[in-house]
């Protein structure tokens, strides 16, 4: 099992419409690709308070690459993910990171 760490730098004022696009559209979408998330969070203390972190459970990366790719192209979200997007971009930019638990973690 691997985990991707995803942090969403917003645009100032925007992680609101982030937050109500994964809530309302891509949660749906991952759902149909076998997409699985291990959580999603905001900064209440520290750091900036226009981040989303969140993170992906996969099987393995050649897992990772099959179904993220296929959310990636899907017609469905390439149109919602544009009229969310009318009014500006959402997100400055993103990390991600490919995690790998150690032996003593208690998440495998």
């Amino acid at each position: 099992m691997i985990y991707e760490l995803r942090i969403y730098h917003c645009v100032p004022g925007r992680l609101p419409a982030l937050l109500k696009r994964f809530d309302t559209i891509t949660l749906k979408l991952w759902e149909k690709h076998g997409i699985r998330q291990a959580g999603f969070w905001t900064v209440a203390i520290g750091g900036s308070n226009q981040d989303l972190y969140y993170m992906l459970q996969w099987e393995s990366l050649a897992d990772r690459d099959k179904k993220w790719n296929a959310f990636q192209s899907d017609a469905e979200w390439i149109a919602k993910r544009a009229e969310t997007e009318k009014d500006g971009a959402i997100v400055a930019s993103l990390e991600n990171m490919i995690l790998q638990p150690t032996g003593f973690s208690s998440v495998k």
